[in-house]
């Protein structure tokens, strides 16, 4: 990887032994119920490889903490409250929600006296009738589909310390914004932001998502791979999920399967790979950690930035 000149690289085996303290506060139960359908991971990989970031951001977030102390001070202000954000990118069916929800856990368990929260960008899409409006629907995904302003308000109202800030909640059931439903984000002592935009920096805005992040991770594997993983997961919910009369797939799922597999695949070349290549991938590098998958989503490589 070229492109990774400012960062450090680890093998599996050497960032574990950066953080011999490897108790794990998790059972293979509780494991289960935080894995994302078909992300596969195990308690080798939480063990060897979350457990050190989740000290890492620890470090992180007493240093952070410090500053805004320093800084009230130097400004002679009265200290509050600012939120600790991460952001979690990458590309569709790499993981990411399974990492976010997992470092939620983790944080929450080995950090009792924290707040941790998290959101996903995924509310902050347009709603369907917006994006058909726009004749955008299939750019879904696309940084054009965001209502970035809300998000970025959004963001900066977590980040300034107000109180029951209000995030859209996005169905994968319906594919679409529930109506009058919101994940309510209350002074969070840490913030987990999970989507595929979290790095990218449109053209039409002055401020980004990043601009508000204190760490950043990007989740990583081939392209190859994460079309495997699309379509696996896709067949996987073809026989789950989509056989709810609810689900937006619900007809799909009980006609021909095989033109319903192609129907993925298609949408996989046509909408998820050339998003992935044209606005996810190039801000891998904007990433503090990026985290690298590969068969069966087992972690084989860490990188995290050197400055």
């Amino acid at each position: 990887m070229a492109d990774l000149i400012n960062y450090y690289a680890f093998k599996k085996d050497e960032w574990k032994d950066l953080y011999k303290l490897q108790t794990v506060p998790l059972t293979k139960d509780s494991l289960k119920q935080i894995k994302a359908f078909n992300d596969e991971i195990s308690m080798q990989d939480v063990r060897d490889v979350y457990v050190p970031i989740v000290h890492l951001l620890d470090l992180c977030t007493q240093s952070f903490n410090e500053w805004q102390k320093t800084k009230t001070h130097f400004l002679s202000k009265e200290d509050r409250k600012v939120p600790f954000i991460i952001g979690i990118s990458g590309s569709v069916a790499v993981g990411k929600s399974t990492t976010a929800r997992l470092l939620e856990v983790l944080l929450s368990r080995y950090f009792e006296d924290k707040k941790i929260q998290l959101i996903t960008t995924d509310g902050f899409l347009y709603n369907s009738a917006e994006l058909n409006r726009r004749h955008i629907m299939d750019r879904k995904g696309f940084p054009e589909s965001y209502d970035m302003k809300s998000l970025i308000n959004f963001l900066n109202e977590v980040k300034s310390g107000k109180s029951n800030v209000l995030a859209p909640v996005y169905s994968h059931d319906v594919y679409d914004i529930i109506p009058d439903k919101f994940d309510v984000i209350d002074q969070p002592d840490v913030l987990i932001i999970e989507g595929i935009n979290t790095l990218q920096l449109p053209s039409n805005q002055q401020i980004y998502v990043s601009d508000f992040t204190d760490f950043s991770i990007y989740i990583d594997a081939d392209d190859a791979l994460i079309e495997k993983w699309y379509l696996e997961r896709f067949e996987k919910l073809m026989d789950t999920a989509f056989q709810k009369p609810s689900n937006y797939y619900y007809e799909m799922a009980h006609k021909d399967r095989q033109k319903a597999i192609q129907k993925a695949k298609e949408v996989w070349q046509e909408i998820n790979l050339p998003n992935l290549l044209e606005n996810i991938k190039p801000t891998r590098t904007r990433a503090d950690l990026i985290i690298h998958k590969s068969d069966n989503h087992i972690i084989d490589q860490i990188f995290l930035r050197k400055y």
